[in-house]
């Protein structure tokens, strides 16, 4: 097998033999906060710029008509929140604690689902470094988004514009559609760290290929098809 020396290593041969890397990942303490520097470096990096980019009152404006039917006084308090200042800030704080939260459950997950594994040698602290490995790719096209951005004249952008392989970038999904949210969450990304997972829970666990493939679709899968149920019935 391929063999990773350093998390330097790793971070660059995740994207292209990550077995070597999660085994690596499995005999070493500390890599982890690589990929959690890198992944939570970019997705703030990538905040601050779109927020200081875009057209704010244009911004406003879509996310205050999105809203449906509202009083005045409760567009000038929506208008309010809608600044710069106060939109940077809310940003930066919703996207470090939902990266911190949402990987945490994820690893409260695969620990609860690989105890059957007659090997079973890792804890949650483990399987929660083991989650942000499975977030390098949006490294990868974070940086890509930042460079579209970069290269962007117009100031009326869609935040869409950061996640260049979501369905919402592709189709040109507008940001009033009640669509919107799940078109830009369906992305690379999202496969191919489901991807990763499966090579990772194969080579932390013996379980089969076909049963770390259940294991990794499944919170996907159920999440995902409860959204898109609820999108096409209300």
């Amino acid at each position: 097998m391929h063999t990773v020396s350093n998390p330097f290593q790793a971070c660059n041969d995740i994207f292209f033999k990550p077995n070597g890397v999660f085994k690596a990942v499995g005999e070493n303490n500390n890599w982890s906060w690589m990929p959690f520097i890198l992944v939570m470096g970019i997705t703030l990096a990538s905040q601050y710029l779109y927020v200081n980019f875009v057209d704010i009152e244009w911004f406003a404006n879509l996310n205050i008509a999105a809203q449906g039917d509202m009083s005045p006084a409760e567009e000038e308090q929506m208008r309010a929140f809608l600044n710069r200042s106060t939109l940077l800030w809310s940003q930066l704080i919703w996207s470090f604690l939902f990266l911190i939260a949402i990987n945490a459950v994820y690893a409260v997950y695969l620990n609860l689902a690989t105890r059957s594994d007659d090997s079973h040698v890792f804890g949650f602290t483990d399987w929660y470094g083991f989650s942000w490995w499975l977030s390098m790719p949006y490294v990868l096209t974070g940086l890509i988004g930042v460079a579209l951005l970069m290269f962007s004249g117009d100031h009326q952008v869609s935040p869409a514009i950061m996640a260049p392989t979501s369905l919402s970038f592709l189709l040109s999904v507008p940001m009033d559609s009640p669509w919107f949210a799940f078109t830009l969450a369906i992305r690379l990304e999202l496969f191919w760290g489901i991807y990763l997972a499966m090579v990772g829970i194969s080579q932390w666990t013996s379980f089969s290929r076909q049963k770390a493939a259940v294991v990794a679709c499944a919170p996907y899968v159920i999440i995902y098809g409860i959204w898109i149920v609820s999108l096409m019935l209300f």
